[in-house]
């Protein structure tokens, strides 16, 4: 591999197909780890407020959360916290601003939620206080209705319709329910949950006239818990009339955007690796054609075809493979780097200073088999060519 040769270029040539594949595999495992580090990020911020596991019902908006199950449930030592939500779309008004928004209400255990107070962008998560009832509002609502949290004289108005309508009425906000409410808190997260707003349980009953069903209930497990096994649990004994989610199917969307940009991107990089792996052929056969007089005494002295074919096959593989292994080492260090000191930044306005970037073992494996099948079907293609020379030598002979 590292021999000088006859003519240098040979050597220059293997040299830039090793480097291609160098700089493949790096930008490979760089770009696999960015998007890691991105779907980490976004994911957590959707885990601030998406409970590890969500029970709703398959058929219909509402269920009666007091059936024995649902109960025996609510005390299960594994459970951390049980909320009842209730949410349904309503129409907001502030001041002289309407909007349509989903409200939200919890019981008291979904404030268990320690990284609540992470998503507050002004005032404080408080849905109860000694002056009353309070609602914390997503960020786009709160722009769109120019809602100011620092005033306590005017709140927030919330209508919704009424289940039983008067018939002969002539006031057509009688048909609606009205309640005002004070917002102590902006939070943020994303777009879809933004759009919406949190109050008490008991308020969201009296609003919306359900003084009893809940839309889903939101469990969270002690520590150790393992959650898949638990809501298989559940779904066992809910059965088809309730849907069970964990997080990821929760927010299964996003993690198959994710998924398919992480796919595509793979794709994309794997055909510029192919043609820097391809490169190795015109090296090898160049190579070929350099050691044809080695190959002549080799083969008078009894080496088979399959022993020389196998020499140039191991040498296009040990080029191949070893700009690999330079490429990954160069991953590594560039996630260190960017982990660390956060070289490459992100732009003005971002939530965060610099990319975000995450390794797994599984991206090395991947990029390690790629290379290394390639490079196989590179270097047997070239190799073929030094059998082709030993049956020319031996008709000369």
């Amino acid at each position: 591999m590292f021999a000088k040769k006859s003519t240098n270029a040979i050597n220059l040539i293997s040299g830039i197909s090793m480097v291609g594949v160098m700089v493949g595999s790096a930008a490979l495992i760089i770009i696999l780890s960015v998007f890691n580090g991105l779907e980490t990020v976004v994911l957590g911020m959707f885990d601030t407020v998406t409970p590890q596991i969500q029970i709703t019902p398959a058929k219909g908006k509402t269920f009666d959360p007091n059936t024995t199950y649902f109960n025996s449930l609510r005390k299960n030592k594994a459970v951390y916290a049980f909320a009842e939500v209730l949410q349904e779309n309503a129409l907001l008004k502030y001041n002289n601003k309407q909007a349509v928004g989903m409200v939200k209400g919890v019981s008291d255990a979904y404030l268990k939620n320690p990284k609540l107070d992470s998503t507050i962008r002004e005032g404080k998560f408080v849905l109860k206080s000694k002056s009353g009832n309070h609602a914390v509002i997503g960020n786009g609502l709160q722009s769109y209705l120019a809602i100011n949290t620092f005033d306590p004289f005017t709140e927030l108005e919330l209508y919704s319709p009424k289940k039983t309508i008067a018939v002969n009425s002539i006031n057509p906000t009688e048909d609606f329910n009205l309640k005002s409410i004070p917002v102590s808190g902006v939070f943020e997260v994303q777009e879809e949950f933004d759009n919406g707003i949190i109050v008490p349980l008991e308020f969201a009953r009296e609003l919306l006239d359900e003084p009893v069903n809940v839309s889903s209930l939101e469990i969270n497990l002690n520590q150790g818990v393992d959650v898949d096994d638990f809501k298989s649990e559940i779904a066992s004994k809910l059965g088809d009339t309730f849907s069970v989610k964990n997080r990821a199917e929760q927010n299964s969307s996003l993690h198959h955007i994710f998924n398919s940009e992480k796919s595509m991107v793979y794709i994309i990089l794997t055909f510029i690796l192919i043609i820097a792996i391809f490169n190795v052929v015109g090296s090898l056969t160049m190579l070929v054609i350099d050691k044809v007089k080695d190959i002549a005494i080799l083969s008078s002295l009894g080496a088979g075809r399959k022993l020389i074919k196998r020499i140039f096959l191991i040498e296009g593989m040990m080029i191949t493979m070893s700009g690999c292994v330079l490429g990954l080492i160069i991953g590594v260090i560039f996630y260190y780097l960017q982990h660390t000191f956060g070289i490459i930044k992100m732009g003005e306005g971002s939530m965060l200073n610099s990319y975000p970037i995450g390794l797994k073992w599984k991206d090395f494996v991947l990029v390690f088999i790629t290379v290394g099948i390639f490079s196989f079907l590179a270097s047997a293609l070239s190799s073929n060519l030094s059998v082709k020379k030993i049956d020319q030598i031996n008709q000369t002979i």
